[in-house]
Formats: C-alpha cells, structure tokens, sequence
C-alpha cells in the first residue's frame, strides 16, 4: 500500500497508516469524553444557580393536585415554598446512612397532611444521630396539631434512590406487613404504591429557621466536584491535542537539500 506523503516548501507530510489509525481514532475518543465531563459541569452549575436563585425568591406556596391538577415537577425543583397541614406518623421513616461531618445517622422524613386537600407531602425534617448500636432506632418526637412547613423542594432522583431489593420492598396491602421504619434508600413510586393516599411527588426539606419539628439541617448544594469535572474535561482535550501535535510531530519532516531533487 502507498504511503501518503505530502510536500509543502522544505518540509514533507508522510504519515504513517499506523500513527495516522491511532490518530483518527484516539483524537475523537478523548474530545468526547472531554464534551461529556464538561457538559456534567455545565448541567451542576446550572443546579447550583437554581438553588441559589431559589435562596432569594418569596415563598409560593405549595402545589397541590386540587389547586394544579398537572404539575411540572421540573419547574419546581428548589422553589422555596411554604404549607399548612398535620404531621402523620404512622408512615413516616428514617431514610439510613446519612452522614452529618464525621457522624452517621437517618433523616427523619415524614409525611404531612395538607389542610382543606386529601393530599400529603413528604417532608424532610432533618438529620439525627444513630446509636452506638445501630440495630436500636433513635427516639425522636414530633410535633402534633397543625404546622406551617417552610422549606425548599426537592425532587428524588429516579436513577439514585431505590428500595434496596426487591424482597425488601413494602407489600401493597399494609395490613399483612408491619411498616418498614427504616429505609436504605427511598423510591417515590414504591411509596406511593405502599400507603393509602395520595402522596405528592415532591419533598419538601425543612427550612433550617422553621420550628416545625426539625433537627440538623446543613443542607448542602447540589451541584458538587463542578471544578472536577471542568478540569477532568481539560485533561481529555488536553490529551487529544497532544495525540495531535505528537502525530504531526511524528509525521512531518524536513527535507535536506541533497534530498529535494528526489523528492
């Protein structure tokens, strides 16, 4: 097979079909993976400024399917919103392996019942310690009669929370089960699937100033390890223009004047 070759002035292009191979397929591989980690960045800072955004926004108050019979869960994420309505205990559970600092605990999450609706809400109340046995659950209280719930609201993700299998998930018919009061991971849809009534698909994470029935609330931004993925970003392109300087470098040379007449 020909080799290419190409001349321009004193200097020749003649690639070899090895390097040229390593080249067409190495070159586009690394910009791809470099466009993906910072396409992630992109999307966490967009996160990021949702939530701050959603710092300084007044309070609206809670969606309900009676008030918003087709609610766009997206457009929701991070609003700071505020509802009225009793805690209910009886489904209510601690959400496992949750760390504050060094110390592991649960995240109390418990549902609320909305005044003048049949509808409920998951309400993140906060972070408690575990016991030094971890089999013992904490004793907590909360808060009966009416409450007024300011929080920020946050949406499960589908690809991230998951009952953790499928022999341990909640029976439909609760009479035949006792309730689970603690969860490795939380599923909306198996919620949903396991209670008696109707449950909004959004949480609600209780302000860290509200006084209703919370504990230790760092909540922490979302969009984390952004400057990672820029800088995972810059290696791959970084990668991809040293495969091609190093595959030019290896492919073109210069032509010594006793040559040029063969050439």
């Amino acid at each position: 097979m020909k080799q290419l070759q190409f001349r321009m002035h004193h200097y020749v292009f003649k690639p070899s079909w090895v390097g040229t191979l390593l080249a067409v397929i190495c070159i586009p591989m690394f910009i791809h993976f470099g466009l993906w980690q910072y396409n992630k960045a992109q999307s966490k800072q967009r996160i990021h400024n949702a939530f701050n955004q959603a710092q300084t926004d007044q309070a609206l108050k809670f969606p309900t399917l009676h008030s918003s019979p087709s609610i766009n869960v997206e457009e929701w994420k991070y609003k700071k919103v505020v509802v009225t309505g009793e805690y209910d205990t009886k489904y209510q559970f601690l959400l496992d392996n949750q760390m504050e600092g060094s110390r592991v605990g649960y995240h109390v999450i418990t549902p609320l019942k909305i005044d003048g609706t049949s509808e409920y809400v998951l309400v993140n109340r906060g972070w408690i310690v575990a016991n030094d046995t971890h089999a013992e659950i904490p004793i907590f209280n909360t808060p009966s009669g009416p409450q007024t719930i300011h929080g920020q609201v946050w949406v499960p993700s589908k690809k991230i929370f998951t009952l953790e299998s499928k022999s341990q998930q909640v029976d439909n018919t609760l009479e035949s089960q006792a309730w689970q009061s603690v969860w490795q991971n939380m599923n909306m849809a198996q919620y949903k699937q396991a209670v008696p009534y109707q449950i909004s698909d959004l949480v609600i994470k209780l302000d860290q100033a509200s006084n209703a029935g919370g504990f230790v609330r760092n909540w922490q931004v979302p969009a984390e390890r952004i400057t990672t993925n820029l800088g995972y970003a810059y290696q791959w392109f970084g990668f991809a223009l040293a495969t091609l300087l190093i595959y030019l470098y290896m492919s073109i040379s210069r032509v010594k004047p006793e040559n040029q007449a063969e050439t």
